[in-house]
């Protein structure tokens, strides 16, 4: 995708600064797209953030401890007044608001905005309202299936996501592949894995790839499959939904031509604020989402049709990337890291406890999904989780999909205390006895 004069990695190093530590220009990446390069130097620039001034920043409940932040992130409290502001702006305003200021002004500069922080074109990039709304668009309006075609599938990736590319190949009447991640996993494994899988389905047309899944936190290698996949002529869907504002990287780093992406997650937008990204070179290749005609058949924003959107989050995304912008990316992919293996470093040698995310740095960011050994049905792990929140006061979810069987998934945040997680090294530790 094309990189603009003012690309993201300027602009979020521009913005205006916290208290929070040094957070100058970010380094050159050893390797696109891969969320440890030089990461000696990430961690060193996390430890000279105030990470306790940054967690200030955000009102979060007392009454339990919060480390399931990869469902809905936390806004802090500038994004939050911001939010607050804006509903009051559109709610005086409404249609006049609309019609002579949102619509014809500030949605296009708020786009544009957000195609810089991502690294494309604004004529690249669509507003929607989440990752789920983007991909599904993205596979079902995909234009150059053929009898005989296969798509292809990874057994991690978002459920909602697999049904958008189950009903895709039924439509067709396509064969759908599904990759299984391999247990334990290791950065070559995955690769190895989809390199099988591409060389025994030659027919190969479509590939989802998610660059961070929901349910272990593995992080796919998506820039060595992607260049694998389109040397055999395969289009390739990446879902970025939990990697967006977590890992170090623009969009052109994945070297994909379709991406999906939200932005309430983890640069702690509001919620219904999500976009999708083609190639310009690509866009003919993804129909206009059921049959829209409000914008040229040439323009991005033709491949969406969310009908009235939520507004205020729209208008507040501004503010969110300006407060995320405050600590450099890499800083914060390094601190979220840290606090991963905060807790993982207490549990990985127990021998009643499985982690499932290996202690490769590239390969993981805050999520990391645990197991109780012989623990493997979801109904199990539901119950686990359900003795963490009412025994131990710690708020965490059961996850189903590895080829192991379920597990918890854990996910701190900007927010999370180092004591809290050895709360949660302690009572695991308790019930693995």
């Amino acid at each position: 995708m094309t990189t603009p004069n003012l690309n993201r990695r300027t602009l979020l190093c521009g913005a205006a600064g916290l208290a929070l530590g040094a957070h100058g220009p970010a380094g050159a990446a050893e390797a696109p797209g891969t969320p440890a390069a030089g990461a000696a130097g990430s961690a060193a620039g996390a430890n000279a953030v105030d990470w306790d001034a940054l967690a200030r920043h955000y009102d979060v409940a007392t009454e339990f401890v919060n480390l399931e932040n990869a469902y809905l992130g936390v806004m802090a409290r500038p994004v939050l007044e911001a939010y607050r502001h804006n509903i009051d702006v559109l709610n005086r305003g409404s249609s006049h608001y609309l019609r002579t200021r949102f619509d014809s002004v500030e949605r296009d500069a708020i786009r544009a905005r957000l195609a810089a922080h991502t690294g494309v074109a604004p004529g690249e990039l669509a507003l929607t309202r989440n990752a789920c709304e983007s991909l599904q668009n993205l596979i079902g309006n995909y234009r150059l299936l053929r009898p005989g075609d296969v798509l292809m599938m990874g057994d991690l990736d978002y459920d909602v996501v697999q049904d958008a590319m189950a009903a895709t190949a039924r439509r067709g009447g396509h064969q759908l592949v599904t990759v299984q991640t391999p247990e334990p996993a290791t950065r070559q494994g995955v690769i190895d894995a989809y390199e099988q899988a591409l060389r025994q389905h030659p027919r190969t047309r479509l590939l989802l790839l998610t660059h961070v899944n929901n349910r272990t936190g593995l992080v796919t290698p998506v820039a060595e499959i992607v260049r694998m996949a389109k040397g055999r002529g395969v289009d390739v869907v990446v879902d970025i939904a939990q990697s967006w504002g977590q890992l170090d990287y623009a969009i052109p780093d994945l070297g994909a031509d379709f991406v999906g992406g939200n932005l309430h997650k983890w640069i702690g937008a509001p919620p219904c604020s999500g976009f999708l990204a083609i190639r310009a070179s690509r866009l003919q290749d993804i129909a206009p989402h059921a049959g829209n005609t409000l914008y040229p058949d040439g323009d991005v924003r033709a491949r969406v049709h969310a009908g009235t959107m939520d507004v205020p989050a729209v208008m507040t995304i501004p503010a969110a990337l300006d407060f995320h912008g405050r600590v450099k990316l890499a800083d914060r992919a390094a601190r979220l890291r840290q606090l991963r293996d905060r807790w993982v470093h207490q549990v990985r040698e127990l021998p009643g406890v499985q982690v499932l995310t290996p202690e490769d740095p590239t390969t993981y960011g805050a999520l990391t999904s645990f197991r109780i050994r012989d623990k493997t049905r979801y109904e199990d792990n539901v119950a686990l989780a359900r003795r963490l929140a009412d025994d131990y006061g710690i708020f965490t979810v059961a996850r189903k999909g590895p080829a192991g069987g379920a597990c918890i998934r854990v996910t701190p945040s900007w927010f999370t205390r180092n004591e809290e997680l050895d709360r949660l090294a302690a009572a695991i530790k308790a019930l693995a006895a």
